[in-house]
């Protein structure tokens, strides 16, 4: 970075730290592999793609993400657990995949996760799948009986791609594991879990620039659907605290109505957002993943201060609802009716604390305030430009 920062030409129209974070920038998607890197089926059908990691790591969860990620490219795809060690383990998958409609080996009374596999691969082949995802056992810690299990499985069913499912939050710890995984079976990708607690995304870079693998995908919440492309420029971004603005647009896409969008945004623009629309916003907004993961993709809204306590759960969610179903229809229209002895009446009438509402009121004041100050610089329109005034 010094290398090219010295002596570089300043342009006019941005200064000079601004300059850095470019140059930063460009560094770390070249760490990171550059471009995104695609699952490799190859030609024979089925195309077996095998997962691989330590034991809580996230790997079940992971092979019906990444099953239902593989359904969305039009490929018929087929489930087999070779875990026969942890007795939950392939009912775990059986059920999360009945949820997206995958095919399952049924390997009930098998014992040999060898055996397992092989005839998981010749039914999908019967029956016309064109991808089989191989969820491979784990183990607390590395040991040569589990590698010489995945050597044997690997030899017999020759995988297009060994993916090693990686937990972000292990930090170095995931690169050390990955290195002997590597070692042994020559992984061909990395799929990182738990990525939603390591938002910024420093243990992407750091395995990516050790293991020179591509991560081709990052997990970013426990939901079926919260797996991501990995894409090494927006993750540049995050880690540099730049938001990322791309993957903000392809969630809201999946997930908000067009229409309830544009009705939202003339209600913004008016300064008409009213509690119900609050209390309906919260709903859609946790359909999208956790509030403090979709505010760090907002270029400089990740560091403001009003946003920090608005981070509903479920629990949460049902008590914003029972507060504002709670207010009569001229206090949810106008929250400024609601004084001292109205926010007693409605603490009463939803079963919680005074201390409640107060934080209801503010986070809504705070949403206000927040979608106000997005309308006047052009909603995401003007975010995609880099018209970014909380950025610092």
């Amino acid at each position: 970075v010094r290398v090219r920062s010295v002596g570089e030409e300043v342009l006019e129209s941005i200064t000079p730290g601004q300059q850095i974070v470019k140059i930063v920038h460009e560094r770390l998607v070249e760490l990171m592999g550059g471009v995104s890197s695609q699952l490799r089926f190859g030609s024979r059908m089925p195309a077996p793609i095998m997962l691989v990691g330590l034991q809580g790591c996230g790997k079940t969860t992971t092979a019906v993400k990444l099953a239902r990620h593989v359904a969305g490219l039009h490929k018929k795809v087929y489930l087999v657990s070779a875990d026969v060690y942890r007795p939950a383990a392939m009912q775990q998958l059986r059920v999360l995949g009945q949820q997206i409609g995958a095919g399952i080996f049924d390997a009930a009374g098998m014992t040999d996760p060898v055996n397992i596999c092989v005839q998981a691969v010749d039914e999908a082949r019967r029956n016309g799948y064109e991808v089989i995802l191989v969820d491979t056992a784990g183990r607390l810690a590395i040991d040569m009986e589990m590698m010489d299990e995945l050597q044997r499985i690997k030899e017999m069913i020759h995988p297009a791609e060994i993916l090693f499912v990686a937990d972000a939050m292990t930090g170095q710890d995931a690169v050390n594991v990955a290195a002997r995984f590597d070692e042994r079976l020559g992984i061909d990708g990395v799929i990182m879990t738990k990525m939603d607690g390591d938002a910024r995304g420093g243990a992407a870079l750091s395995l990516k620039a050790v293991m020179g693998k591509p991560i081709k995908f990052i997990g970013v919440g426990e939901k079926i659907d919260a797996l991501e492309v990995f894409h090494p420029d927006r993750m540049a971004s995050r880690i540099l605290g730049m938001g990322d603005i791309l993957s903000l647009v392809e969630k809201a896409q999946a997930t908000v109505d067009e229409k309830e969008a544009r009705e939202l945004e003339k209600k913004f623009r008016k300064n008409e957002f009213t509690l119900e629309d609050f209390r309906n916003q919260l709903k859609q907004i946790k359909k999208m993943g956790s509030l403090q993961d979709i505010i760090g993709m907002i270029p400089g809204f990740g560091k403001m201060k009003a946003l920090k306590n608005m981070t509903p759960d479920e629990g949460e969610l049902v008590k914003v609802a029972a507060i504002i179903d709670s207010m009569t229809r001229k206090e949810r229209m106008n929250y400024l009716l609601i004084d001292g002895q109205r926010r007693k009446r409605i603490a009463r009438g939803s079963g919680v604390s005074v201390q409640d509402v107060n934080r209801v009121l503010k986070n809504y004041i705070d949403m206000r305030k927040i979608m106000k100050k997005m309308t006047s610089m052009g909603g995401m329109k003007a975010l995609k430009r880099g018209n970014f005034p909380f950025s610092t």
